[in-house]
C-alpha cells in the first residue's frame, strides 16, 4: 500500500491535475508501475529508427542464413522479428546507399558508378560528383516530423562539403567520406583515410591498427546517440566500414571466432548489434524502436578468404547473378512486427523509403521513386504478395536482368567472374564472363543454373518488353547527381 501511495505522489506530480482527477484507480495502478521503472517513454509516439548498414556483407555471412560461425545477436534480431529471403541491394557500394536514402534505382538519381577520392582511375565529372541536393533523402523526410537524425559510418555519396551527410538531412556524422580501401596502399595517389565528424577531419587511418577500431568507433557513437536522443523520435543510420577490405577487427575480437579473421570481423559486427539492442534496452526505447539490418551487396569474392559467402548464390559483387546483389534483411519492432516472421517476396532497398515515410506519417518524396511499402510484409499479412510489378538489375548504366515473381530474364551482358580468389587481403584473378538472353526459376533454381528460355518463350517475352519498356521510361525521366565542382 504503502508503494501504491508512492506511485500515486509520483503520478500527481507528473500529470495535469484535472487528468488525475479523472483517472480510475486501476489506471493509476498502471500508469503507477510504468512511472516506477527506470526510464520514462518517449513522449513522441513515432517510433525511432536505427537502419545497420553492412558493407560487402554476403547471402550466407550470418549464422540463420547459413554462416559456420556465431552471429547470437543477429540470431536474435531475427528470431524476434522478419527476415526477408529475396531482399536486393545494388552491386556497389554508392549505387546502394543512393537507392536507400532515395527511394530510387540509382541510375535514375545519377549515381550508378561508385564515388571515390581524387586518382587516375577516376574522370573528373565522375570523381568530384556526389549526390543531387535536389533529391529529398530520408533523413530529410524524417526530420519534416519531427526526428532527429545521424549518419555514423560509411558515407560515399560525395566526399566533398556540399555532399556530405550534413548537407543532405543529418544533424550528426561520424565516420569515413568513402570506402576503407580508398587510401594509399590501394592507390599511391589517394590521400591518407580521412576520419570526418560533422564535416571536419578529426584522425586519419595509416594502417591496419586504425581499419580494426573502425567497429568499435561507430558503435560508441552509435550508442551515445541513442542515451542523448532518448526522449525524441529518431533516425540512425550506422552504415558500417566493414566488412568491406581491408578488413580488420579491434584486438578484443582477433583470433575470437577460431575461424579465421573474416569471422573475427563479422564476430564485431554482431557484438555492435548486441550494444545497440542493449542501449535501447537500458534507455527503456526497445518497444518503440524499429530495427533493420542488412547488406549494401554481395561478397568481394576476388578477395578469397578475406570475403564473405553469397551463400551458394551464384557470383558477387558487382555482378547482378544473385550473389552479387540478393543479401541478408531483418527488421524488428516489438508488438508491430510478428516474431520469427519470413517472406520470399521480392524486396529491395529502393523500398526501405516508401516504407519508413508510411511508419512515421511523413511525406513521400515530390519527385518520382522507384520503391514501394514493404510494410505489408513485414506485418506477415497472408494477402502481402510483391509490391512491386517487377525487379530490374542495374550494373552501372547498363540493364542487365529483369525479375518478376519466380522468373529471373537476363539480357545478354557481360560481367565479372573470379577464377582464384585471393589470400589474406591479396586479391585474386579476374576474367570477364559472358551471359545470352536466359531465364531462371528463381524458386527452383536460386542460384541460376539451369536456363529455361526455350521451355517458356512466352514468359522471355514478356520479360523483355518490359524491361525495354522500363529502360526508355527511365531514360526519359532520369535526373542528374550534383554537378561537378
Amino acid at each position: 500500500m504503502k508503494d501504491l501511495q508512492k506511485h500515486t505522489r509520483i503520478l500527481a506530480k507528473n500529470c495535469p491535475k484535472r487528468a488525475v482527477q479523472r483517472v480510475p484507480l486501476f489506471a493509476w495502478l498502471i500508469c503507477s508501475l510504468g512511472l516506477g521503472s527506470s526510464h520514462y517513454p518517449q513522449k513522441n509516439a513515432r517510433p525511432n529508427i536505427v537502419l545497420i548498414f553492412a558493407d560487402d556483407l554476403g547471402y550466407g555471412d550470418l549464422h540463420g542464413y547459413g554462416a559456420n560461425y556465431a552471429t547470437p545477436n543477429l540470431d536474435k534480431l531475427a528470431a524476434e522479428g522478419v527476415r526477408l529471403n529475396s531482399f536486393y541491394a545494388q552491386p556497389q557500394c554508392s549505387p546502394s546507399r543512393a537507392a536507400l536514402l532515395t527511394g530510387c534505382y540509382p541510375q535514375r538519381v545519377g549515381i550508378p558508378w561508385v564515388v571515390g577520392p581524387e586518382g587516375p582511375a577516376w574522370t573528373k565529372d565522375k570523381y568530384f560528383v556526389g549526390l543531387n541536393p535536389g533529391e529529398q533523402t530520408l533523413p530529410e523526410l524524417l526530420k519534416t516530423v519531427g526526428y532527429a537524425t545521424a549518419c555514423v559510418g560509411k558515407w560515399h555519396l560525395g566526399h566533398l562539403t556540399p555532399h556530405l551527410p550534413t548537407r543532405h538531412g543529418f544533424d550528426e556524422y561520424f565516420g569515413l567520406p568513402y570506402s576503407n580501401d580508398m587510401w594509399p596502399p590501394g592507390n599511391a595517389q589517394w590521400p591518407e583515410l580521412p576520419v570526418l565528424e560533422g564535416e571536419k577531419i578529426v584522425a586519419k587511418i595509416t594502417d591496419s591498427t586504425g581499419q580494426g577500431l573502425l567497429t568499435r568507433q561507430y558503435t560508441e557513437k552509435a550508442v551515445k546517440f541513442i542515451e542523448k536522443n532518448a526522449k525524441r523520435p529518431f533516425f540512425l543510420y550506422v552504415a558500417h566500414s566493414m566488412p568491406h577490405v581491408p578488413i580488420a577487427a579491434s584486438p578484443e575480437f582477433q583470433g575470437k571466432s577460431g575461424r579465421g579473421t573474416y569471422a573475427d570481423v563479422i564476430g564485431e559486427l554482431d557484438w555492435s548489434v548486441g550494444q545497440v539492442m542493449e542501449s535501447l534496452r537500458k534507455n527503456g526505447l526497445d518497444k518503440n524502436t524499429l530495427v533493420i539490418f542488412t547488406s549494401d551487396n554481395g561478397p568481394w569474392l576476388s578477395y578469397g578468404n578475406h570475403a564473405g559467402s553469397a551463400g551458394g548464390l551464384r557470383e558477387g559483387k558487382a555482378t547482378t547473378f544473385e550473389g552479387g546483389v540478393r543479401v541478408p534483411m531483418i527488421a524488428r519492432w516489438p508488438g508491430k512486427i510478428p516474431k520469427g516472421g519470413s517472406s520470399n517476396e521480392v524486396a529491395g532497398l529502393i523500398d526501405l523509403l516508401p516504407t519508413l515515410v508510411e511508419i512515421t506519417g511523413a511525406a513521400v518524396p515530390k519527385l518520382p521513386i522507384d520503391g514501394k511499402s514493404i510494410w505489408p510484409l513485414w506485418q506477415g499479412k497472408p494477402a502481402a504478395g510483391s509490391l512491386r510489378e517487377a525487379h530490374y538489375y542495374f550494373q552501372l548504366d547498363e540493364l542487365q536482368a529483369v525479375r518478376q515473381g519466380r522468373w529471373k530474364l537476363h539480357l545478354p551482358h557481360q560481367y565479372e567472374t573470379v577464377p582464384v580468389g585471393g589470400k589474406d587481403g591479396n586479391r585474386g584473378t579476374s576474367a570477364v564472363g559472358t551471359i545470352g538472353l536466359s531465364l531462371f526459376d528463381l524458386e527452383g533454381d536460386p542460384n541460376e543454373t539451369k536456363n529455361v528460355a526455350e521451355q517458356h518463350p512466352e514468359m522471355v517475352e514478356k520479360l523483355k518488353k518490359m524491361a525495354e519498356t522500363f529502360r526508355a521510361e527511365l531514360e526519359r525521366t532520369k535526373r542528374p547527381a550534383a554537378k561537378a565542382l
